[in-house]
């Protein structure tokens, strides 16, 4: 059997690039034609089965199209399509400024983006102002199920539900924009609940996705396997505590991922992480500050370790204001240290339980 210290060595290896959203052409594209200027357009030979497809893995989906926004709405949803896209952007801007708003707009790199069109013009746009972005000719749409970015190793229910979660997000997007008062008086609407559980075998396949699709509020960067995961949740010295959130308009899922080693004298946290998609919520240290509990309770030293890069740095500040400070580093990574001595409370409008 593999030893933890190796799966930790192994596991810091992993390609991490998966595909979050497809952006989506329309002329020529998504269907034949030119909207504005045929009688008719025809949609292309498959592609609702293929966009169910990628709506299914959880791959979310929009548009980057110069057209005429009303216009190419009603025929998406004449064929019975609009549902599947966020944040359609269709304008007459260019497509790099339309993908970039997108990314932006959902939260998610650069390099979680497919892009899809049938000008090599467009194309060739795209990828010289944006070369994170993967891009993508019109003629290789047959092949896109079958390209590895695209294809998680499990389909979990999160997965099922990522876009009718972001929907709901827009939903409480839009309530906050018509809401007078204070933040904390509008996350009190919400009547949130987080709860923090230990990690059991059903959570494994999320917990790997969430490794693996985690990026901006992640603390190390480690990718873990299903396997690997499993190891860690039988370790004697290990603990590996998973988060999920709900409020009045929808569940969130599993939100949040921690993994902690625990030696006799000495605890330290490995990895985590917490989906961007609650990032506003104002819930994001309510993990931490639960572990720092847990160590107090315990007796224990804490440590955590944090491998910065170019996209993580708000949990570096956050360690930071919970009170970590750098006491040692190691290659490319800080090792952190809390004296247990200021724990801030769960806020008030969260209803916060644990499940052990």
């Amino acid at each position: 059997m593999v030893s933890i210290q190796e799966l930790n060595l192994n596991s810091k290896q992993k390609d991490k690039k998966v595909i979050k959203c497809v952006v989506w052409d329309l002329d020529n594209t998504l269907w034949h034609g030119i909207l504005l200027e045929d009688n008719q357009v025809s949609l292309r030979e498959n592609i609702a089965s293929l966009m169910e497809t990628l709506d299914k893995r959880g791959i979310l989906q929009s548009i980057a199209s110069k057209n005429e926004y009303h216009t190419a709405i009603k025929k998406l949803t004449e064929f019975g399509l609009q549902e599947y896209f966020l944040y359609p952007q269709i304008n007459w801007n260019s497509k790099a400024d339309s993908v970039k708003q997108i990314a932006s707009l959902l939260n998610i790199g650069l390099d979680a983006i497919a892009f899809i069109d049938d000008q090599l013009f467009e194309l060739e746009e795209v990828k010289f102002s944006l070369p994170e972005v993967l891009c993508i000719n019109a003629d290789e749409i047959s092949n896109i199920l079958d390209m590895p970015v695209m294809n998680p190793r499990f389909i979990t229910e999160d997965s099922r539900l990522r876009r009718l979660m972001y929907l709901s997000d827009i939903e409480r997007h839009n309530a906050e924009q018509e809401f007078v008062g204070t933040a904390d008086e509008f996350l009190a609407t919400l009547q949130m609940n987080f709860t923090i559980s230990t990690a059991q075998e059903a959570d494994l396949q999320r917990a790997e996705e969430l490794t693996l699709r985690t990026n901006q509020l992640n603390t190390t960067g480690y990718t873990y396997s299903y396997d690997e995961l499993n190891q860690f949740r039988i370790s004697e010295n290990h603990k590996l505590l998973i988060a999920s959130l709900e409020d009045k308009y929808g569940s969130y899922g599993k939100i949040g991922l921690a993994l902690i080693e625990c030696q006799t004298q000495i605890w330290t946290i490995k990895l985590l992480l917490m989906s961007c998609r609650v990032m506003s919520r104002g819930v994001g240290t309510i993990m931490m500050n639960h572990i720092m509990s847990l160590a107090q309770t315990n007796h224990v030293r804490l440590l955590a370790e944090f491998v910065p890069n170019d996209r993580n740095r708000m949990m570096y500040i956050s360690y930071k204001f919970a009170g970590f400070k750098e006491i040692d580093q190691s290659g490319n990574s800080l090792i952190l240290e809390n004296d247990l001595t200021r724990i801030q409370p769960v806020p008030a409008y969260v209803n916060f339980q644990v499940i052990d």
